[in-house]
């Protein structure tokens, strides 16, 4: 994963979800440009309680 990227899972939740809102199209969009592991990523916020929506592009 990118450490770039907050390491405290709320705030990633939130930082992911800004970024999808503001500046990609999709999940996959995002980790492509920013250099991100997707499926890292996905269980990392899988493990605090969070499901990504592909169809409302947002981690819930």
């Amino acid at each position: 994963m990118n450490e770039n990227l907050p390491q405290d899972p709320m705030i990633l939740f939130s930082f992911v979800n800004m970024k999808l809102r503001d500046d990609y199209s999709s999940l996959e969009a995002m980790c492509d440009d920013m250099g991100i592991d997707k499926n890292f990523l996905i269980e990392k916020l899988k493990a605090a309680g969070f499901e990504y929506n592909e169809a409302q592009n947002k981690f819930w």
